[in-house]
């Protein structure tokens, strides 16, 4: 399937069609993660639960970053 970019308010981007969304389980207003693999353009629905799980983890290594140096010894 071929898609063009056009421009969109003052970017530029692509349509999805209704069928590929539909059939991905997509709908307006969800987030994808925009990645380059090889030269070329992937599109990957973002993970809200991992989202989260990875900024909760943030937050504890920040928050027992000096116990956690203590254990790595």
């Amino acid at each position: 399937m071929n898609v063009t970019i056009r421009k969109i308010g003052n970017s530029e981007g692509v349509i999805i069609p209704k069928e590929v969304l539909h059939r991905l389980g997509l709908k307006n207003g969800d987030a994808l993660e925009i990645r380059e693999v090889n030269g070329n353009i992937e599109l990957v629905p973002e993970r809200a639960d991992l989202t989260e799980q990875l900024r909760a983890a943030r937050l504890g290594m920040q928050k027992y970053r000096s116990a956690l140096r203590e254990l790595a010894k």
